[in-house]
């Protein structure tokens, strides 16, 4: 595998990672609520949810390039993960950064910054990969973290902690939200 291949490849999966958050925000609707979809796509609007969204893209690319290109494995997976959780950490980190500010939140603001920090957690990945550095050394402490943040990503659909992080702001609800569920009388409550 050269740079230049990787290279490539990570700028398509900027593109790729991105369609793929689009598709997983509607799919829930769409499947009717599917097991797949709650387990890969937002079923609300929390940020935790939008966040699932770009990191199940992240990590499906992922899987496509180690598959195709066949990069050091555990360089590869060492850059992946770190790059995983500067992608998910900093849509957090900016989402209430600025809504700190503003007290609400744009979504051009959220679509801008979510396609900049996408980009970055390709170009860090990148770097990492073709780096000099032997972050190889670092494969068990990536490991346990992926797991961590897949045991993150299954479990707080189904059992979100009753914080902000986790809160649809629609509807002030966590989780699955059942179709019984009137969303326009939570909205006319809050006006």
């Amino acid at each position: 595998m050269s740079k230049k291949t990787l290279a490539i490849f990570e700028l398509i999966g900027v593109f790729v990672v991105y369609l793929c958050a689009v598709f997983l925000h509607f799919v829930f609707d769409l499947t009717n609520g599917s097991v797949l979809s709650i387990l890969f796509g937002a079923v609300n609007e929390s940020v935790w949810e939008h966040v699932k969204i770009f990191a199940a893209g992240y990590v499906l690319w992922a899987i496509f390039e180690i598959l195709l290109l066949k990069p050091s494995f555990k360089k590869f997976v060492v850059a992946k993960t770190f790059s995983l959780y500067f992608l998910s950490l900093s849509i957090i980190i900016f989402f209430y950064t600025y809504t700190f500010f503003t007290k609400q939140a744009y979504l051009i603001a959220d679509i801008i910054a979510s396609v900049v920090f996408v980009m970055l957690s390709q170009y860090i990945s990148y770097r990492l990969t073709v780096s000099e550095n032997n972050i190889k050394d670092y494969f068990c402490v990536a490991c346990m973290l992926l797991m961590t943040y897949f045991l993150m990503f299954f479990s707080f659909t189904m059992f979100p902690p009753k914080t902000d992080l986790f809160r649809d702001p629609v509807t002030n609800m966590y989780g699955i939200m059942h179709k019984q569920v009137d969303t326009g009388a939570f909205y006319l409550d809050k006006t």
